[in-house]
């Protein structure tokens, strides 16, 4: 993974899944609510998570593995719990698609995610921030007499604490998965989930649907038919143009199901509780931008993948009311079903409902989340594997009682000391070496503990960012400049400076602040090692675009010579170099720069910088090799 970006994200969350307020019109009126509901606008408390690269190598990764005499599950605790492999034994058929390479990229809402197998999606609309992260795993009972294997971690952008319980009865053909989102607060908190699998592309996707939301990357949510929308039959991925999400509409008192059967007709079929409500199929697509990020996500001939999903909402970008003190739980099951695809849309949806009926009866399905309930608080038993020290930091707050998902002090790490301190002595203690700043909370309880703190220079720091992120931008400003005077290490206040100055579109003086936080960390820095090295780099990156934008070019290129060779050999350094280039009047150097071995490996879903930058070069047509484009009018 490489480390992560040190610089707190201050700038608003570059999310892609948006629409035009107009657009909720003539939505129904809980779906246009929940459109509103306290969308996500900023990454903090996360961190950027840029430091992969592309350069592939064997590894081994810690699995968790349960199974029954029918299906064998594996499971990647320190990857956000994924399911990896979901295997039928019977027939040796592998369920999802497993992708054969581990390889991140830019699509979490803090950048690193990877793709295949079942993720579990918490925060808001987007991929979970714990996609590569660890999470707390150990065995539970399970309801059969059996054993659980219980995942559980503390999600930090909404403050809630969620566990996955995952089962294999004796004989079945289906995993069941427990699912409980708590909501800890004496206030309502937004809430998000969608179970997201990825299967193979080639399969036909049913679900108890008439109608569909159709959002294509255009800042549009539509209702359309299904299965045929525009003289395309959109429930085959391959037969889809470009990337896009179609959310089913299964109509109230429906059997919430969707399955993926192949050309024989065996496939997976994913069920739930009502509870979930949403059923989604995200396709890539046989066009151009979709293929290179088929090829860019997994390794290019090994077939590609499309992904079907249920969530708690009709779509993903709606967030749910979750009351005070209260909790949401659910009961989903995975398994095999075989079933024809080809006919009339109605017809193949019906036999597919009546097969999924005799393989697991909805009652069963009801019967087992009510047996699960009364073990969702069981402490557990064996630990297997440890998650983030965060949820352990919020209980020893707050003195939560969370039973069944225990965060103990133990837990607690190197992040979380500073905070600990801050609780016990109310002083946020001073760093005891030079380093680049630790992680600020930005929760409204931390921000009025830092208020009362004494005001070091540290202190004002993490002060000014949390007051950033609470909207009051006037007073982080004051709180950085009252710290500058006096702070040993100046670069991480000029550069929040910096940031507000961009934001308020005074470019000059942000390109000012950004040059002189730059040569005060190039002073400050002890070493190369990864830590100090991942600083400048991130450092250096926005000075480089702060310069670029207030057209210093002589300036930026300065910059651009202080960083280290393998930090300029980087795919989104090169890209900034090719814009210095053409900023310097070298067109050609910058064309060449963009040549077949580019690779830019936190390139962001949705993001069009190549095919722009490609535009502004030459009027050549974009290479297949930079061709990432989401939308069907991207340039």
């Amino acid at each position: 993974m490489g480390p992560d970006n040190p610089l707190p994200p201050l700038s608003p969350l570059d999310e892609v899944h948006r629409i035009d307020d107009r657009e909720r019109d003539d939505m129904p009126r809980d779906m246009a609510r929940q459109l509103g509901l306290d969308p996500l606008h900023s990454l903090l408390p996360e961190r950027v998570r840029d430091g992969y690269g592309r350069t592939r190598e064997p590894m081994s990764l810690d699995a968790l593995v349960i199974e029954n005499d029918r299906l064998r599950a594996t499971v990647l605790p320190g990857l956000g719990g994924r399911v990896a492999s979901l295997v039928h034994l019977p027939t040796g058929r592998e369920l999802l698609y497993r992708n054969p390479v581990f390889q991140p990229a830019g699509f979490a809402l803090n950048g690193a995610w990877y793709s295949g197998g079942i993720e579990w999606n918490i925060g808001a609309t987007g991929h979970t921030a714990l996609s590569c992260a660890p999470l707390h795993a150990a065995l539970v009972p399970a309801p059969d007499g059996g054993q659980m294997l219980r995942l559980w971690e503390w999600e930090r952008l909404r403050d809630l604490p969620f566990q996955v319980d995952l089962w294999l009865p004796d004989g079945s053909d289906f995993l069941f998965v427990g699912v409980r989102v708590r909501n800890p607060h004496e206030r309502p908190v937004p809430t998000y989930w969608w179970s997201n699998t990825a299967v193979p592309e080639d399969v036909r996707v049913l679900a108890p649907a008439e109608e569909a939301w159709h959002f294509g990357y255009e800042r549009r949510l539509r209702r359309v038919p299904v299965p045929a929308h525009d003289g395309i039959d959109r429930t085959y991925p391959l037969d889809s143009p470009h990337p896009a999400d179609w959310f089913y509409e299964v109509p109230d008192g429906r059997r919430r199901w969707i399955a993926a059967p192949a050309a024989d007709g065996r496939g997976l079929v994913q069920t739930s509780t009502d509870v979930l409500r949403g059923r989604k199929l995200f396709v890539w697509g046989h066009g151009p931008g979709g293929r290179r990020w088929q090829d860019w996500l997994t390794e290019p001939g090994t077939g590609g993948y499309c992904e079907v999903q249920a969530g708690l909402a009709r779509t993903q970008l709606e967030h749910v009311r979750l009351e005070p003190e209260s909790e949401v739980s659910w009961l989903e099951a995975y398994g095999p079903l075989d079933t024809p695809r080809e006919g009339e849309w109605s017809e193949v949806v019906r036999t597919a409902e009546e097969r999924l009926a005799a393989v697991l009866p909805r009652r069963r399905v009801e019967e087992a989340y009510a047996a699960w309930k009364p073990y969702a608080d069981t402490e557990p038993g064996e630990r297997l594997a440890t998650g983030s020290g965060w949820g352990a930091l919020e209980v020893l707050r707050a003195d939560w009682k969370l039973p069944g998902t225990p965060f103990p002090e133990s837990t607690l790490g190197e992040d979380q000391a500073p905070w600990a301190e801050l609780l016990r002595t109310g002083c946020l203690p001073e760093p005891r070496r030079v380093r680049p700043p630790h992680p600020t909370l930005v929760a409204p309880h931390w921000r009025d503990m830092l208020e009362t703190a004494p005001a070091t220079p540290h202190t004002e720091y993490h002060l000014g960012v949390a007051q950033w992120h609470a909207g009051d931008r006037a007073q982080a400003v004051r709180s950085w400049e009252r710290a500058l005077p006096l702070a040993p290490s100046q670069w991480p206040l000029l550069r929040c400076l910096g940031v507000a100055d961009q934001e308020s579109g005074h470019l000059e003086r942000a390109a000012d602040r950004y040059a002189e936080a730059f040569e005060d960390l190039c002073r400050e820095r002890r070493d190369d090692g990864e830590t100090w090295t991942a600083a400048v780099a991130a450092l250096g990156r926005e000075t480089l675009q702060a310069l670029l934008r207030a057209r210093r070019t002589a300036d930026a290129r300065a910059v651009w010579e202080r960083l280290l060779p393998a930090v300029r050999r980087r795919g989104r350094f090169r890209l900034l170099e090719a814009e210095l280039l053409l900023a310097e009047g070298r067109r050609a150097e910058a064309l060449a720069v963009l040549g077949p071995d580019l690779e830019v490996a936190d390139l962001r879903e949705g993001e069009d910088v190549l095919g722009r930058l490609w535009a502004r070069l030459t009027d050549e047509p974009l290479p297949a090799r930079h061709d990432f484009r989401m939308r069907p009018d991207t340039p």
